[in-house]
């Protein structure tokens, strides 16, 4: 009876998150959301030019993965032939992409850059906690210094599987 009783009560509780297995992560995924909590106020703002950045993300089953994500709100340039050093940078300070391997170890990704938009990124890795509910994996930076203000930070960016089955 009281094992009857724990089983209702685990079937009916509300689903949880878990750590994925290195096939469920396989595909293309939808960069939904991306937040950004400053770890000194507790603050947490959108962390990439606001509420709707452009971003994808593949995994795949060859252990290949591929970031690309551009923020919310970039400025266009005149044209390729006429951009200043200006829009270049903005363009460089609003958008990063890099590819390489990954694993997953528990409830953590690892993605070896062995090819990115920031060649101080080429070379090195970078783990991220990653959960999945729903369709839908979230990955959260451990707290790093911000490139564009300098601090320490966490970001959460949630992702949906694409297309949405």
């Amino acid at each position: 009876m009281r094992a009857a009783i724990l089983i209702s009560v685990w079937a009916l509780s509300p689903a949880t998150a878990y750590a994925l297995e290195a096939d469920a992560v396989v595909g293309t995924w939808r960069l939904v959301t991306a937040t950004r909590k400053i770890v000194d106020t507790g603050e947490t703002v959108d962390a990439y030019g606001g509420p709707k950045p452009n971003g994808w993300l593949n995994y795949d089953k060859d252990g290949r993965m591929m970031v690309i994500c551009s923020y919310e709100g970039r400025e266009r340039p005149v044209a390729n032939d006429k951009m200043t050093d200006e829009d270049r940078i903005k363009l460089h300070k609003s958008f990063f992409a890099y590819a390489g391997t990954y694993k997953i170890e528990g409830d953590k990704v690892i993605h070896n850059i062995d090819t990115s938009w920031n060649e101080a990124w080429t070379g090195t890795s970078q783990v991220r906690n990653i959960e999945y509910k729903d369709s839908v994996v979230t990955l959260t930076t451990a707290p790093f210094k911000f490139n564009l203000d300098g601090k320490m930070s966490v970001i959460t960016l949630i992702w949906e599987k694409y297309p949405r089955s």
